[in-house]
């Protein structure tokens, strides 16, 4: 009768020992999952907040029917923009004897740039590719960015090899470009 007893007994240890194994293996499997969708959300969010601050300017650059197209030679820099004076090249557009442009390191005085005028108002933003790929670099730099938490919280790192090349060939090429 005792082999009976420690049967039952060791028959209901390996029937909690699996459940025990299933509740854990479910555990793991919805932590896994709540892992990947955090990662996911972030890495989405990241790109967005990417593109966000790159369309500011870059729907100027890269939408140019309609707009003001000109030079301006820079005369003066300081406190986040530089000035000068505008001149039209596109139809329709107006001289300024002064514009806003945003200083940067691609801006120098005593240089001329061509940019677009900003509807509204005496700022302007550079175009051309040089102006394409500077609107963009915030965008570059998210890719960076987002390429680490992909590798790393994602655990996919083909994707996050092509997401950080990406970037870094995108900043490369507006470095070189400007």
């Amino acid at each position: 009768m005792p082999s009976a007893v420690s049967s039952r007994r060791g028959s209901s240890r390996g029937v909690s020992r699996r459940s025990s194994r299933r509740v854990s293996r479910r555990s793991s499997a919805v932590l896994r999952l709540g892992r990947l969708a955090a990662m996911g959300v972030v890495t989405v969010l990241i790109l967005i907040a990417g593109v966000w601050a790159s369309w500011g300017t870059a729907q100027y650059v890269m939408l140019t029917k309609g707009r003001e197209r000109g030079t301006v030679a820079v005369t003066s820099c300081g406190a986040g923009t530089c000035k000068g004076a505008y001149t039209p090249l596109s139809p329709g557009s107006q001289p300024r004897a002064e514009v806003v442009l945003e200083d940067t390191v691609a801006v120098a005085e005593g240089r001329t740039y061509t940019v677009l005028v900003k509807p509204g108002g005496t700022e302007v933003v550079r175009s051309g590719p040089a102006g394409v790929l500077h609107a963009w670099v915030p965008l570059g730099g998210a890719l960076m960015l987002a390429s680490v938490v992909v590798a790393g919280g994602l655990r996919r790192t083909r994707p996050a090899w092509v997401m950080g090349v990406s970037g870094v060939a995108l900043v490369t090429a507006a470095f070189l470009v400007i």
